[in-house]
């Protein structure tokens, strides 16, 4: 399986509590909800289709918590993304987590990059990572990603957890594809593209 990691942010890198000012309230964060006012038809359809490439879904304890609280609570019928996010196979990282309420789920602990790694190794499409910061960071320094959604609002937030903070794991990166949706949102879809590249300017006849 491909490993892909989705995760939205704002213009300033801010991850915590895109969803709602409820979602993410830890270390006093009270500004959620900064992705919604962006999100259109566009974007539903987008996420809907990367939903629908996944095999199993792979989160940190963190993000498995606030789903496995949320999702089941989903009733609309409509809701394009209910039926596969609580249906999917589920693999929580977490070394803490003894118990799960959200099936079917799998925890991993120990070696959690071996783990990640056999789980790749396995057939089917896609095993997708939705927010889980923490753990997209580790994955990325494990280079067991291989490609990264990032969808950026519109909006600098100013406070609040960061996704790629100071002291992170290194990626080069290859842009595959960059949309923007009608609500203003930029959907980048990067390839893993090894450790960053880095070069000093001498001039522009040196970049043709």
């Amino acid at each position: 399986m491909k490993l892909t990691v989705t995760e939205f942010v704002s213009v300033d890198g801010v991850s915590q509590g895109p969803g709602s000012p409820e979602e993410d309230t830890s270390d006093g964060f009270t500004l959620g909800g900064w992705l919604v006012p962006h999100m259109d038809g566009v974007f539903i359809r987008q996420a809907a289709d990367w939903l629908g490439e996944a095999d199993a879904l792979l989160l940190g304890r963190r993000t498995y918590e606030a789903f496995a609280r949320d999702w089941p609570q989903i009733t609309d019928p409509h809701d394009p993304f209910t039926a596969l996010m609580n249906s999917l196979p589920k693999f929580v990282a977490s070394n803490t987590l003894t118990a799960v309420t959200w099936n079917p789920t799998t925890i991993l602990s120990g070696n959690v990059a071996v783990k990640v790694a056999e789980l790749k190794e396995q057939p089917g499409r896609e095993l997708q990572v939705h927010g889980s910061a923490r753990l997209t960071q580790f994955l990325l320094a494990a280079e067991l990603v291989d490609e990264l959604r990032l969808v950026v609002a519109p909006a600098i937030i100013g406070h609040g957890r960061r996704l790629f903070a100071d002291g992170g794991a290194q990626a080069g990166l290859r842009l595959v594809n960059s949309e923007t949706t009608p609500g203003g949102l930029t959907v980048q879809t990067y390839a893993w593209a090894g450790r960053p590249a880095y070069s000093t300017y001498t001039g522009v006849s040196d970049l043709t």
